[in-house]
């Protein structure tokens, strides 16, 4: 992003009462661990390594789209 990091942008939207039960699954090109923990204290539902090989990508995307069809989401 070109004006902030994920994670800044998540401590932007988790600061804000209205959007904070959002859940957000961070896909990300990081996989350091200082970035997983900050995601974390910043109650995020998932976070996933985005990989760099097509067909590993798309596998990850059918898990994304698994984890929340299977989701009992509140109905707000």
């Amino acid at each position: 992003m070109p004006r902030m990091n994920g994670i800044e942008f998540l401590e932007v939207v988790k600061t804000n009462e209205k959007h904070k039960i959002i859940p957000v699954i961070v896909l990300t090109t990081s996989s350091q661990e200082k970035d997983r923990v900050e995601s974390f204290k910043l109650s995020v539902a998932g976070y996933m390594t985005k990989p760099v090989i097509y067909e590993e990508f798309v596998g990850v995307m059918k898990i994304i789209d698994k984890y929340w069809t299977c989701s009992d989401m509140p109905i707000y």
